[in-house]
Parts: C-alpha cells; structure tokens; sequence
C-alpha cells in the first residue's frame, strides 16, 4: 500500500546531522593506530578514491565494535547535533516536509540520535552484535554499504510515499549519486567542505538553517 506524504526531505547522519563520522568514533577508543587507519579508508570512500564496499567490511574487521563502545558513540551523535538542526526540523514539518535519515553509518549507533531529534525514519546498515555485546557482522546486503546504493533507497521512499517533492541533504559523494534521483541536492559543509559536492550540488550550505532559504 502506498503512503502519501506531501514532501520529503531526506539528510545524511554523519557530518550532517551530526559532526562525527560514528565509524571513526568506534575506531578511536581502540587506540591512535587504528583510528588513523579507519578515518583515512572513510574518507577516501566519501571523497569517491575507492568504492564504499570495498573499505566498509575491511573497517569493521579493524575495529571489532562491543556494545560498549556502540552505546558510547551513539550518546556521541547527540553531544555532537548540528547546533541548529532541532530548529530547521521544527520549521520544515511547519512547511510540510516529513524528515528522514539515509546513511551508511549504522542504525543501532543512530536510533538515539533521530528520536532526539523526533525523526521517524532511519534507512541505516544494521549491526549484528551477540548475546554478549560481541560483533558479529553488519547487513553487507544493505544498499547503502555499496556505491549507488542511496539512490536505490531513494528510489524506494518515492515509490512507498508517493511525495510531491524530495530532497537530499549530505556531505559525500554517496549522498551526492542521490542527485538524478531527487528534485533538488543540497550539499553540507559545515564539517567536511568536499570540493565535487560543493561543485556538483544544486546548493551548498554550511548550516542547516541555510536549508529554510532556500526550500
């Protein structure tokens, strides 16, 4: 059954609704070493040098994240919300825009975060831990842990809502393959300025409130 809503507006987690990249966060509390090998494999995949699932199993068998370190970092993305996220959400459901997150980032690390900020809707890369809080594997299937796979979900949002418009929001280039597929790209540079989405996106802002005007 279809769902109508009258617009969309969906945004990127890490670096945009938040400033942390959550991957890099589980990589840092294992010690300098790693962390500095994990934020150059998440970079070199946001800056479009190597194919998302080419670094998204190799980062994960790196890290190794518990449940502890999961908890850790997702009370992280709330310390570190986009100071003017819970206002520009407020205005945009008064305009008629239904906010959702779309990220390669990892849903259990953001649910704390989108209820913070009363967002519905995750479309994030599940992580399986064990009985014991022990890692066991992420959901490799999910869409957004390979290139062209934010269009697909996408692609799937317009066809389960139907909207009269929808926009993306986002720092990196995965965001950015969203383009073809949405009425209008805004890119985020608050935290990472990527020069191909600064140059590429039909807006480019450095705050979320810069989203009112222009929408």
């Amino acid at each position: 059954m279809t769902t109508t809503v009258t617009k969309l507006i969906v945004f990127d987690c890490d670096s945009t609704l938040s400033s942390i990249e959550g991957i890099d966060e589980l990589a840092r509390v294992k010690g300098v070493k790693i962390f500095k090998e994990v934020e150059a494999l998440t970079n070199a995949a946001m800056n479009g040098e190597v194919a998302l699932d080419e670094v998204f199993a190799r980062r994960l068998e790196i890290i190794q994240p518990d449940h502890a370190t999961c908890e850790e970092v997702a009370k992280l993305y709330i310390q570190t919300v986009e100071p003017s996220a819970m206002a520009t959400l407020s205005e945009l459901r008064k305009r008629g825009y239904t906010p959702i997150i779309l990220s390669g980032g990892f849903k259990r690390l953001i649910e704390p975060l989108a209820k913070f900020l009363k967002i519905k809707r995750i479309e994030a890369v599940p992580l399986l831990l064990d009985r014991d809080g022990n890692y066991v594997k992420f959901d490799d299937t999910y869409p957004t842990t390979y290139n062209g796979g934010k269009p697909e979900i996408i692609a799937k949002l317009k066809k389960e809502f139907s909207p009269e418009r929808i926009i993306m929001v986002g720092d990196g280039v995965s965001d950015l393959e969203t383009k073809d597929g949405v009425d209008l790209f805004v890119g985020y540079g608050k935290y990472t300025d990527r020069q191909k989405v600064r140059e590429s996106a039909d807006h480019f802002i450095y705050s979320l409130s810069d989203l009112l005007d222009i929408i």
